[in-house]
């Protein structure tokens, strides 16, 4: 399992990524993160914040793998969401990018971007989950949450939205007020 996923909570994927390279380096499977013990890897990921709980969802899950799974991690659903540490959002993003099973991981960049495009209308992610489910086939799933977290990095941004450089301006049901887009100036030649 990409155990980064149980050490991203409150945190940016940039550090995400820095800190589970070094610790992969070391300790790349279920084993041989029980075999670091709690102390040496929250000093290994305690950058992340609340790396006390990280850690413990971390090793509590590993455990799970070894003793049930032979240290392998499971492609079902239900099953990933009985780890310790592992929510909805991240037993789909497992499913999904590990075992290529098509599921929609709402995030919060998926959250808002579905809400403010109107394709999502829910108060909760499982709720929009679950509408952007009924949206949109089966098969392009994985692909709408993908396209929707880049949307939402890129463009369509919490604090200030790039709307003048959105191509999805005409669809989008909050844009009038972010204010009209300003199209740079044509250029001759």
């Amino acid at each position: 399992m990409n155990y980064s996923l149980l050490v991203s909570a409150q945190c940016t994927d940039e550090r995400v990524n820095l800190v589970t390279a070094s610790l992969f380096a070391e300790a790349n499977t279920p084993e041989a993160i029980m075999n670091l013990g709690q102390p040496a890897l929250e000093n290994k990921i305690r950058s992340l914040g609340l790396f006390h709980n990280k850690a413990k969802n971390i090793l509590a899950a590993c455990k799970v793998l070894v003793e049930n799974f032979e240290g392998e991690v499971p492609a079902d659903l239900e099953l990933l969401r009985a780890l310790p540490g592992v929510g909805r959002k991240t037993a789909n993003v497992v499913v999904s990018n590990a075992f290529g099973i098509p599921a929609i991981a709402v995030d919060t960049h998926v959250f808002r971007v579905a809400n403010r495009l109107g394709i999502a209308h829910e108060k909760t992610p499982e709720k929009v989950e679950e509408e952007l489910m009924l949206t949109f086939p089966r098969e392009r799933w994985s692909l709408v949450h993908h396209l929707l977290i880049f949307h939402g990095r890129r463009i369509c941004s919490a604090r200030k939205p790039r709307c003048e450089e959105c191509p999805l301006t005409k669809v989008c049901k909050t844009y009038p007020q972010f204010g009209q887009v300003i199209l740079p100036e044509k250029r001759e030649g």
